[in-house]
């Protein structure tokens, strides 16, 4: 019986950045993990990074608006990484095709690019074999979806909430991003604005959807929080 050959394409050191993907390769992914504050999304982007670069891949890492207020990658356990910052007139496509060789991308703070942006991630996966990694929120501080989040959740292979337990005050699994204004849960204003889990002027805080929907934010914590005992 003849023996199989080899499948014949170019050494992938001969492909540029945005070669077409050679015949015979594997479909490269676009995964999207999503989840609330403090549950580790840029933690893992960061472990995945470390993990692809360790097997020999090229890759980028993004990121738009991180807690930093620089262009980095940062985690709450202290763990971070230079990152290129996503402005809204950042072509991705373009961003990849200045470099010989891209594998992978890793796109933290995902739910804030445009959805242009999102577009071009899976252009970058279907047509050029670029592992797409991208993570972020699900949605903003009144519970409705950012629209990057939408598309992703639309387009990508693989959604995955991630598992890392993050609870509300109250005990309950916490499932929504409350904006916390001068000790009050606030219910209007700009989609984004950027704050932290501290004690700063505009902060974030987790909350359970119940809690979310009374804007009740634990004892102590602001007027609405009055009588939410006998709430729980």
């Amino acid at each position: 019986m003849e023996q199989a050959k080899p499948l014949s394409w170019r050494a992938v050191t001969e492909l540029s950045a945005l070669s077409a993907v050679p015949p015979g390769a594997r479909d490269a992914v676009l995964k999207f993990y999503f989840g609330p504050m403090d549950c580790g999304k840029s933690t893992l982007a960061l472990q995945m990074n470390y993990n692809h670069r360790r097997q020999g891949r090229r890759g980028l890492v993004l990121t738009k608006h991180d807690r930093s207020g620089g262009p980095k990658v940062t985690s709450r356990i202290g763990l971070g990484l230079e990152a290129i910052e996503v402005e809204d007139s950042l072509d991705l496509v373009g961003l990849v095709a200045g470099h010989d060789r891209i594998d992978y991308l890793i796109c933290d703070e995902a739910c804030f690019y445009t959805v242009e942006q999102i577009e071009q991630l899976a252009d970058l996966v279907d047509s050029y074999g670029v592992d797409v990694y991208a993570f972020g929120l699900a949605s903003d501080f009144r519970s409705v979806m950012f629209p990057a989040a939408q598309r992703l959740f639309e387009l990508a292979d693989e959604v995955c909430r991630l598992q890392v337990e993050v609870l509300c005050w109250c005990g309950r699994p916490g499932r929504l991003n409350a904006r916390v204004v001068g000790g009050a849960m606030a219910r209007t204003g700009e989609q984004v604005v950027i704050g932290d889990t501290d004690d700063a002027p505009v902060r974030y805080q987790v909350l359970c959807r119940r809690h979310h929907r009374a804007g009740q934010l634990g004892e102590g914590e602001g007027a609405e929080a009055s009588g939410m005992r006998s709430a729980v």
